[in-house]
C-alpha cells in the first residue's frame, strides 16, 4: 500500500496545543478598542489596491513615532507624490475632475489640463505646512500644482512671499520658478469636488495621504489650517478631543509640540467680501513665525 498510514494526534495532545495557543494569545498586549478601530479602518483605506495603483506603499497614521531621515523622508515624498498622482479610489471625484478638464473656460481651452489627484508642493524640511480643503477645477486641478492658477493661490503664495517663505508672490503654473523655503503647501483631499464640497468618506478616504505627508515632514511646528474643513481634517488626523474650535488666528495645541493655527481661507467669497483681508492673512503668517515656523 505503499508507506503506512500517518496517526492522527490523540485529541488531548491537540487540545493542549491548542490551549497554549488561546494563553499565548491572552498574553499578548492588546491596543485599546478605539486605537484598534482606527488603525483598522487606515489599513483597510491604504491597503486596497485599485487599479493602475501598481506597488502601492503603506500609508501610516500621523501617530507613528518615527519619523525618517532627511535624505529618506525626499525619497519616500517624491514616491508618496507617484501614489497620489495615480488615484482613482473616488468614483465621484475622478468623473468631477475629468469632467472639468472636459469642459474648460474660455481662458484656459487651449491648455491641457493636468485632471489627476494633486500632491504636495514645497520644502522637504519645512517647519509650516499649509493644509487646504482641496484643488479648484480650474486651478490645482488645470495646473497640477496646489493653490497655484487661481485667485486662492495668488493670495496665499504673495502672504508666503511676504513673510519670507516664498522666493516669488505668483503661482502661475509647475515651472514658474516658484520655490518655498521652510513651508509646505497641501490638502485635506487632493481632487477638485463638485460645488467645493467633499463628502465625508472622500475625505476620509483620502485623509492618509496627508498623515503620511506629516508623518515625513518630520520637522514641522506649525500646521496652518485653511478653513474649517481643513482644520477638522487636521484635527481627526492627530485625534483632538474635544474637536477644536475653529476661528481667524485660533490657536490648539497638537501633539510632538506643533500648533494647529487656523485662517479663513482665501477663497474670493471670503476676500471679495471683506472677511479675509491681506493685514488678516499676513498676521497668520506673523503668527506661524512667533510660534518658530
Amino acid at each position: 500500500m505503499g508507506g503506512a498510514l500517518r496517526r492522527r494526534p490523540a485529541r488531548a495532545a491537540v487540545a493542549g496545543r491548542r490551549a497554549d495557543a488561546a494563553g499565548a494569545a491572552c498574553r499578548r498586549p492588546v491596543a485599546p478598542p478605539r486605537a484598534a478601530a482606527v488603525r483598522e479602518a487606515l489599513d483597510a483605506v491604504v491597503g486596497v489596491r485599485e487599479a493602475g495603483m501598481t506597488n502601492h506603499r503603506r500609508l501610516c497614521p500621523v501617530r507613528c513615532p518615527h519619523p525618517a531621515p532627511r535624505d529618506e523622508a525626499g525619497r519616500e515624498l517624491a514616491a508618496l507624490e507617484a501614489d497620489i498622482v495615480r488615484c482613482r479610489r473616488c468614483p465621484r471625484l475622478v468623473a468631477w475632475r475629468e469632467s472639468a478638464a472636459a469642459a474648460a473656460r474660455g481662458a484656459f481651452a487651449s491648455q491641457p489640463y493636468w485632471a489627476r489627484p494633486v500632491p504636495g508642493f514645497g520644502d522637504p524640511q519645512a517647519r509650516l505646512v499649509v493644509v487646504g480643503l482641496a484643488p479648484a477645477a480650474h486651478g490645482g486641478n488645470r495646473t497640477g500644482r496646489v493653490f497655484t492658477g487661481d485667485r486662492s493661490g495668488d493670495w496665499l503664495f504673495g502672504a508666503l512671499w511676504r513673510a519670507g517663505y516664498a522666493n516669488q508672490p505668483t503661482s502661475v503654473a509647475r515651472g514658474d520658478g516658484l520655490e518655498l523655503k521652510g513651508a509646505w503647501v497641501g490638502a485635506a483631499v487632493r481632487c477638485a469636488p463638485p460645488a467645493n464640497r467633499p463628502t465625508p468618506i472622500e475625505r476620509d478616504t483620502c485623509l492618509p495621504y496627508l498623515a503620511r505627508e506629516l508623518e515625513l515632514l518630520h520637522e514641522t511646528v506649525v500646521i496652518v489650517a485653511l478653513g474649517g474643513f481643513a482644520c477638522d481634517a487636521v484635527a481627526r488626523l492627530f485625534g483632538v478631543r474635544p474637536r477644536p474650535r475653529f476661528a481667524h488666528l485660533a490657536e490648539h495645541a497638537l501633539p510632538a509640540g506643533r500648533t494647529l493655527l487656523c485662517s479663513y481661507h482665501p477663497s474670493q467669497q471670503n476676500t471679495f467680501t471683506g472677511r479675509l483681508t491681506e493685514p488678516m492673512f499676513d498676521a497668520v503668517f506673523a503668527r506661524a513665525r512667533a510660534l518658530g515656523a
